[in-house]
């Protein structure tokens, strides 16, 4: 193993922000710092809701300027959506937005062929009406699709126009809904009976294969002096989140806060019962061999396009004045479709308290704590339905990702589940990107060595659990109708 310092660039990008991280990686050190940030905000145009793909990629090659001599880079985003290019690898328009209009109805089409039942079964992944094989099924009649002659999952077309190699990295391609979690490859069978070319992807990598080199072009444009590999990490931004969980041991759960929250617990195999479907679990690859067995949850997403609508005040204030609002007075499904598309988020809360016979939250802080409340109590019941469905108990839950630095979401969270939180890192995703580079780079170790790594170099606070469990059962069974 290399004693020397190497730094690496970790690219993450997430659905609201993408940044440009330098890992720098030693003997006992793991450092992390800034090089760029940028917006990410998605266009809508006349056909529906498109991704500012070219944008990304510039705000990618200003985050390698910024961060000067590395030894690596690596790419994670979010899941399930992609790029077509043609026949000379030009991208064929901007990807959609896995919150556009096209898959509503989609599924119940799918099912007809494949049912539900036996799609689950076969390739372990939760019903969300945004899965790559509802995409693709949405987009069989259009011109895009007819003229593809590769599909790329974002992270792998900034990987290729980096580098000009293709590829598809297995921890994200496990969100498509076409990949086996048992066998670890495609799922030939489901692909085939829906008519979905497999042959549009580019060959699987794994995290830590090598994927190119940056080109010449992109040397000149960043200053980078070559050679610069880029290295396949656990390319969904949560697989390489839930590898930074400073764990130890197995008997731990994890959410990963962000615009969601993924809410569950990394297992050695999947869970394929039709008890796990009807709970709408997710299988999703992750590190060595690795299961990310998990719940979708709306995540911070409420509280961003409420922000959004009030004009984006300060975070602070509006959390302090949060925390003084009574407790639970008022709950929603954080779980709800309905709150997946944006826009008119505030009103839509206060419409599902009254629907559902609550007190309707008025100010922006009641409306603020009634979104912790029912994240809190949705992350209650995720981690006590995994334990229950994988036969998996824990002793403590860590939060990572952003909302690891919401000192009243963590709180509420350890109230919720009567069981201590550990919150951090909050840049989980780049520093699970940087340690497989890392590891790859003959710096690091395995998945249990890095987190040991995490524990002695990273900020942690811990959340003892408090106050009375009763409460939280009882705003459960208020949004259950019972």
């Amino acid at each position: 193993m290399s004693t020397g310092v190497k730094s690496y660039a970790a690219v993450d990008l997430g659905a609201s922000s993408g940044r440009v991280m330098v890992g720098r990686v030693g003997p006992d050190r793991l450092e992390l710092t800034e090089a760029h940030r940028f917006a990410n905000r998605p266009v809508r145009v006349p056909e529906g809701l498109r991704w500012d793909v070219l944008g990304l990629y510039a705000g990618v090659l200003e985050g390698l300027r910024a961060a000067g001599r590395v030894d690596s880079v690596g790419i994670d985003s979010w899941a399930v959506d992609y790029g077509l290019l043609d026949g000379d690898g030009a991208l064929l328009g901007n990807p959609v937005h896995y919150r556009d209009a096209r898959t509503e109805g989609v599924a119940e089409k799918v099912w007809a062929t494949v049912p539900a039942r036996e799609l689950y079964a076969a390739t372990g992944l939760q019903y969300a009406p945004f899965n790559t094989l509802y995409q693709l099924t949405a987009a069989r009649e259009t011109a895009q699709l007819a003229h593809a002659e590769r599909l790329l999952l974002i992270p792998d077309l900034m990987t290729y126009w980096l580098t000009g190699e293709q590829g598809t990295e297995l921890t994200n391609a496990s969100t498509t809904q076409l990949i086996d979690p048992r066998t670890r490859d495609w799922s030939y069978d489901i692909a085939s009976r829906l008519g979905i070319d497999l042959g549009l992807f580019a060959p699987l990598r794994r995290p830590g294969d090598p994927a190119g080199l940056l080109r010449d072009e992109v040397l000149a444009e960043t200053g980078l002096a070559g050679p610069v590999p880029v290295t396949a990490v656990g390319s969904h931004d949560t697989a390489s989140a839930v590898a930074a969980v400073p764990a130890e041991g197995e008997r731990f759960a994890y959410i990963c806060t962000g615009t969601w929250s993924l809410v569950g617990l990394e297992l050695g195999a999947p869970v394929l019962t039709e008890e796990s479907r009807a709970a709408n679990f997710t299988n999703e690859l992750g590190l060595d061999g690795t299961v990310r067995y998990l719940r979708n949850i709306m995540g911070l997403w409420l509280l961003q396009e409420c922000l959004r609508a009030w004009g984006e005040p300060e975070l602070d204030p509006l959390l302090s004045a949060a925390g003084a609002v009574p407790a639970l007075r008022s709950v929603v499904d954080a779980g709800d479709a309905a709150f997946l598309a944006p826009g008119r988020m505030p009103e839509r809360i206060a419409e599902a308290c009254r629907a559902s016979g609550q007190p309707v939250p008025a100010s922006p802080a009641e409306i603020t704590r009634c979104i912790l409340d029912s994240l809190a109590l949705a992350h209650r019941r995720a981690v006590r339905e995994a334990q229950a469905l994988a036969d998996h108990p824990v002793d403590v839950v860590h939060v990572v990702g952003g909302g690891a630095r919401n000192a009243l979401l963590c709180r509420l969270t350890a109230d919720a589940c009567g069981l201590p939180v550990v919150a951090g890192p909050a840049e989980a995703a780049a520093l699970g990107n940087v340690l497989v580079q890392a590891r790859a780079h003959g710096q690091a170790g395995d998945l249990a060595d890095g987190r040991r790594l995490l524990t002695r170099t990273q900020q942690l606070t811990r959340y003892e659990p408090r106050g009375n469990a009763e409460v939280w059962r009882a705003a459960e069974a208020r949004l259950a109708g019972v």
